[in-house]
């Protein structure tokens, strides 16, 4: 981690390991310096010799859509989801590839399997380490070593917070009726995020694989959509996508049209369908009510 002397402790309480459990170490390590990746390698042979196991990080998220993201984001991106992992694994591959035993596993997310609308350079990122993953895979087979990727559903951790989420979002730009839609339809999925300690059982099954290559969603919503992909044909899943995250058809927001969301287009036909004396008290009643939530 790059803080040990501040992570440590926290995980020790969690787990409930003493301040001298040798079974817990804390190595410090910055994905985005190459000396800090060596250094850490180093330190993980020193310590245990050749690692079993190899689990990469879930990495960080950004918000925006490709317009909008600067190019230092999509650097800072692939360093931390790429690059850096690519650096640490061959770092200790040799003392793996000799020891002739050994899983590593790539975490990824929805928008490694499909690339998705406002998380451009996430997706990349994740799609990028999930070839890397199956490339590598063929590559340390006949040397008794595996890969596993992880496609994670939503779990309640803070990458998927306001807080741990890159945010270039502009609401008053040329996509703010995306973003608005996106937004809205994100935190309600949250709202059904689990908590983090399930993901841990995912992982343990992971550590547990033997083949060469294997797949595994942890959480339903994961599972579902590896399960979609295979059967979906690309333009099937793109409008998968765009109807779940309510994102209008092609062309309908040319020359700076602002199509209706379902909710809107709801309203509309209401107002069609009700007779205007019905309308009007509907109105009075939630003023009244909006009045008595200020108050």
């Amino acid at each position: 981690m790059r803080t040990p002397k501040k992570g440590m402790p926290l995980l020790r309480e969690v787990t409930g390991a003493a301040a001298d459990d040798d079974r817990l170490i804390g190595i410090q390590l910055d994905l985005m310096d190459a000396a800090s990746v060596a250094a850490a390698a180093k330190a993980i042979e020193d310590a245990v010799g050749a690692p079993y196991a190899l689990v990469h990080n879930a990495g960080i998220s950004a918000a925006g859509m490709v317009e909008e993201a600067d190019m230092q984001l999509w650097q800072n991106m692939f360093a931390t989801h790429v690059m850096g992992p690519v650096e640490l694994t061959k770092a200790l591959l040799p003392s793996m590839r000799t020891a002739g035993e050994g899983r590593i596993v790539l975490v990824s997310s929805a928008g490694g399997v499909r690339g998705q609308p406002n998380i451009a350079p996430y997706s990349a990122a994740k799609g990028a380490l999930e070839r890397w993953g199956e490339s590598m895979a063929g590559e340390i087979a006949p040397f008794g070593l595996g890969v596993t990727v992880l496609v994670a559903g939503t779990y309640d951790t803070d990458i998927i917070t306001d807080a741990g989420t890159i945010d270039d979002r502009n609401f008053d730009g040329p996509y703010a009726r995306l973003h608005n839609t996106i937004n809205t339809r994100g935190r309600f999925a949250i709202s059904f995020a689990r908590p983090p300690e399930r993901f841990a059982d995912g992982l343990a099954k992971a550590l547990q694989d033997t083949g060469s290559f294997r797949r595994r969603g942890v959480g339903l919503d994961a599972s579902t959509l590896l399960v979609s992909n295979r059967i979906l044909p690309a333009i099937g899943m793109h409008h998968v996508s765009r109807i779940v995250m309510g994102i209008p058809r092609q062309g309908s927001m040319r020359g700076g049209a602002w199509p209706l969301t379902a909710g809107q287009r709801a309203m509309v036909l209401v107002a069609r369908v009700l007779p205007q004396p019905v309308l009007q008290r509907l109105a009075s009643l939630a003023a009244k009510r909006r009045k008595g939530n200020e108050g």
